[in-house]
């Protein structure tokens, strides 16, 4: 058990962060510009850079790269569900008119509803958090070619 309360810790802390950067773009009404969404690949990216640093530590000498692609996977794809269902009430029960003016060009070439964008938001979050998990993997594994420090 203890070992999957670090990444679940994370992964509500990750999207805790990924709610309260949403909601700060609410504020200021800039929500609905995709733009600012690329700053979701950077909190989830320390996310999971921390979490894997984390066990690492704790882990010492029986670390190894499976245990840590799995806690960072395990963080970034729960924080990524919690917030694909925040984003969903946020569109269907908070602001309803949210969808029609994140997709004002896309309504008009193609049927778009609230589902699909929920998938969208689901899948992105999924392949961000694989290759940001791969890549911090990368600094954290034990390399053959040099001496590891301790």
């Amino acid at each position: 058990m203890k070992s999957i309360s670090l990444p679940i810790k994370y992964g509500f802390a990750i999207s805790a962060a990924l709610i309260a950067y949403f909601l700060i773009l609410a504020l200021f009404n800039l929500h609905t510009n995709p733009f600012f969404s690329l700053f979701n690949s950077v909190i989830i990216g320390f996310g999971i850079y921390e979490v894997i640093k984390y066990h690492k530590l704790r882990q010492e000498e029986n670390f190894s790269y499976t245990s840590g692609f799995t806690v960072g996977l395990v963080a970034g794809f729960l924080a990524t569900i919690v917030f694909t269902i925040f984003f969903t009430l946020y569109a269907t029960e908070i602001n309803p008119d949210f969808l029609g003016e994140l997709l004002t060009v896309f309504k008009r070439d193609y049927n778009v509803h609230v589902g699909l964008v929920a998938f969208v938001v689901a899948i992105m979050g999924f392949a961000t958090t694989v290759v940001l998990t791969l890549t911090c993997m990368q600094m954290f594994k034990k390399s053959r070619n040099m001496l590891q420090n301790a």
